[in-house]
């Protein structure tokens, strides 16, 4: 088995791609006429499928079989569905302190932390934001603490 593409159903397309073109800093790799967009991410494929476009574009969608794929009604009610936050995304940065600065200049969402420290082991230092769904995004990555940060 081998990944193919990690997919995310949006509720607003629009909003969805240009946060995530900004944040990844990364065109679109591809897109299907509206339905969904994907990212070349590393080898790998972050897409978002529009939960709307089925139900919208019934004639330019065709189903088969009685299970054959989730139903555009099911792909309306996941996005509208509250988050449970059981997905996150997890990234790596040469420099957390940056990236932080970087991002939270972007003014892409309301939900992003200070930077957090953890130690398990090894200490980790993260932070985290949203995207337009509520999907959590975990950055982290080298970071030297200011003097009585934590």
């Amino acid at each position: 088995m081998h990944l193919g593409s990690i997919y995310l159903i949006v509720s607003d397309f629009n909003k969805s791609i240009a946060f995530y073109e900004k944040l990844l800093e990364i065109p679109l790799e591809s897109g299907n006429n509206g339905r969904f967009v994907s990212f070349a991410f590393e080898g790998h494929r972050i897409s978002l499928l529009n939960a709307h476009f089925d139900a919208e574009n019934p004639d330019k969608v065709e189903r088969k079989g009685e299970d054959a794929e989730v139903s555009s009604e099911t792909l309306r009610d996941i996005a509208n569905a509250p988050n449970t936050h059981k997905f996150a995304f997890n990234f790596w940065v040469e420099d957390l302190r940056a990236e932080y600065e970087r991002v939270n200049g972007l003014n892409i969402t309301e939900c992003l932390t200070n930077i957090k420290y953890v130690y398990y082991f090894v200490p980790y230092y993260y932070f985290q934001l949203t995207d337009p769904d509520g999907n959590m995004i975990e950055v982290t990555g080298s970071y030297t603490p200011q003097e009585g940060e934590f």
